[in-house]
């Protein structure tokens, strides 16, 4: 309550010494401040090749944020970023190329009209200053940037000011929903968690909590089916990240943006790459509840006993395979998704990944390719190109070293192959991995190290992402929202996040919560990913949630079989994949 005082003083309470609003900084914050103020001053000065007059720091972030979101920039769009006026814009892009730090590319053939590039200088500028701001405010935040965790933050994430995360509190008010909190699930270790948790959420939130758990194949009909309703059975669904496409521009999810806005909710905790899954043609449709890459587990006692080191090519994993591969002692060199249809399917868009080339001719960048806005010829599935020929000859190179069952094996029993010991190493989704993880009879605990995928000639260490955000269905009856992303917020809060992974969980899509001492302390893995994440190793592109996705991968999956059985060839095959794949794409009108 406030008193007269503070009637007299709208700016707060007042000191009556000073004559003044007490302030809301510490002397020591603020001095600490003013330190950093002066570090960032001295750091762009000497760091960054700018000259004062001509704004050239906005023109320089604008050409730098274009670049690495694969962005043309043009004079008249440089121009136009500064706010200067355009003679004086264009006499400092000038002097900036003059210094070696653009580059002009003739986008047509008689050259008069440009694109404008950053130099390898540029950006190397942009990396160091990058990293001694990023060091500077580690201190600010009393890191020691001479210690090994110096690095162990995620520049502009919003949880440094607390390293141990607190146990959820109930909510101030109970929530209203007639008949219950009602959620369709997927069955897999962290929504297991999370129903085993169903007493203290309902706690939580102060009401009955309906889960309904069901298969992947299972969940994604029911949500179809659900979508024809007139009025939604669930107030929260759970989405496989690469459904979002389909089931956003099907109009079957609701945007969160004006949620996010009215609740200003921070996402900035979330890895980049989850949070950009759940999104589609620049709207938010859904929140991460986990981040589940797949990558290559391998024993790391038996290739110390063999004298291996871990296989980061295609070629030295087919070497460990072989190496390993002892049938008559019933050990096999490695399980991977082979099964027909959509588990082979994913095998093939994951390891045609680690060749270098996305499924679909999405556009590339800097780092990787764009998934986000894909239009046109973008959309044309790439079976037949020279990574596509060079997964297939590596996938028949990989069956010889594999298990009798292979053809048959999907998600969950590579990984059991895995932790029974059956095999040596496993392409695994880290989703499963608490069979071997957290479970002291499998011959992998405590003896797994983990790596992105094993890269072909013209490839680069990649993680493909794959994990479940939560979303609102479109069709949910509209006095039920407000309290339905109530729930949402609070089931993937770093709180609760952690509080999975303490009852059996092993992901995570938050940096606070992998940086959490008492969940990293659990198992390498949770620390393994993040790191992952903060390189940009985590990728989605591999798998891109365009609309038509989920269909082109049945496709690879059904005829890539045909080549592991011996049915077509890799030729006969890729180009049936083609055909079918390029009619679905023409049937949907994309080029």
């Amino acid at each position: 309550m406030k008193n007269e005082e503070d009637e007299q003083h709208p700016e707060g309470p007042y000191d009556k010494l000073s004559q003044r609003p007490f302030s809301k900084i510490s002397n020591t914050e603020f001095s600490r401040f003013i330190d950093f103020i002066e570090q960032f001053e001295d750091e762009t000065e000497k760091s960054l090749s700018m000259r004062p007059g001509y704004r050239e720091m906005r023109m320089m972030v604008h050409l730098m944020r274009n670049h690495l979101v694969g962005r043309t920039t043009t004079p008249t769009s440089l121009a136009a970023a500064s706010g200067l006026s355009y003679g004086t814009a264009m006499r400092g892009i000038d002097s900036i190329i003059e210094r070696g730090l653009i580059i002009t590319r003739p986008r047509t053939k008689t050259g008069k009209s440009v694109s404008l590039h950053p130099s390898p200088k540029l950006i190397k500028e942009w990396e160091n200053y990058a990293n001694k701001i990023k060091s500077t405010l580690g201190l600010l935040f009393g890191m020691d940037v001479n210690s090994d965790s110096a690095g162990q933050y995620f520049f502009g994430a919003a949880y440094l000011s607390a390293r141990i995360i607190p146990p959820p509190t109930v909510l101030p008010d109970r929530l209203l929903l007639k008949g219950g909190l009602k959620v369709l699930i997927h069955a897999d270790p962290t929504f297991m968690a999370m129903h085993n948790l169903k007493r203290q959420l309902e706690l939580i939130f102060g009401l009955d909590i309906k889960n309904k758990a069901k298969s992947i194949d299972g969940l994604r009909m029911e949500i179809m089916r659900n979508a024809k309703l007139e009025t939604s059975r669930y107030d929260i669904i759970a989405c496989d990240l690469p459904w979002f496409g389909e089931l956003a521009s099907e109009g079957m999810l609701l945007p969160l943006d004006t949620l996010l806005a009215q609740d200003r909710h921070d996402l900035s905790d979330f890895h980049p790459e989850a949070l950009a899954s759940a999104r589609y043609e620049g709207q938010q449709f859904g929140i991460p509840v986990q981040t589940t890459p797949e990558l290559l587990c391998y024993r790391k006692d038996l290739f110390a006993e063999a004298g291996l080191a871990p296989p980061t090519t295609t070629e030295a994993t087919l070497e460990a395979a072989k190496r390993l591969h002892n049938p008559s002692t019933g050990r096999y060199g490695i399980a991977w998704n082979a099964a027909r249809g959509t588990p082979l399917g994913h095998s093939f868009a994951f390891m045609m990944a680690a060749f270098g080339q996305p499924i679909i001719n999405l556009r590339k960048l800097a780092t990787g390719f764009s998934f986000q806005h894909v239009t046109g010829d973008e959309f044309r599935p790439m079976f037949l190109s020279e990574a596509a020929f060079q997964t297939a000859e590596y996938m028949l190179e990989l069956l010889k070293y594999s298990p009798p069952n292979i053809l048959k094996m999907s998600w969950y029993d590579r990984a059991n192959s895995y932790a029974s010991g059956e095999t040596s190493m496993a392409y695994c989704a880290t989703l499963l991995a608490p069979l071997f993880e957290l479970n002291k009879e499998s011959a992998a605990w405590n003896n797994t190290g983990y790596l992105p995928h094993p890269t072909g000639p013209h490839g680069y260490p990649i993680a493909p992402v794959g994990g479940y955000a939560l979303a609102i269905p479109a069709n949910l009856a509209k006095d039920r929202i407000d309290a339905a992303w109530t729930a949402l917020r609070y089931l993937t809060s770093a709180s609760l996040t952690k509080l999975y992974i303490l009852n059996g969980s092993l992901v995570s899509p938050r940096f606070s919560v992998s940086n959490d001492p008492e969940v990293s302390a659990i198992s390498p893995l949770i620390a393994t990913v993040d790191k992952m994440a903060r390189e940009d190793i985590l990728q989605t592109w591999p798998r891109p949630p365009v609309p038509e996705i989920t269909e082109v991968i049945a496709i690879a999956g059904e005829e890539i079989h045909d080549i592991l059985i011996e049915k077509k060839s890799i030729k006969q095959a890729l180009t049936a994949a083609q055909k079918r794949a390029d009619a679905l794409m023409q049937s949907r009108g994309h080029y």
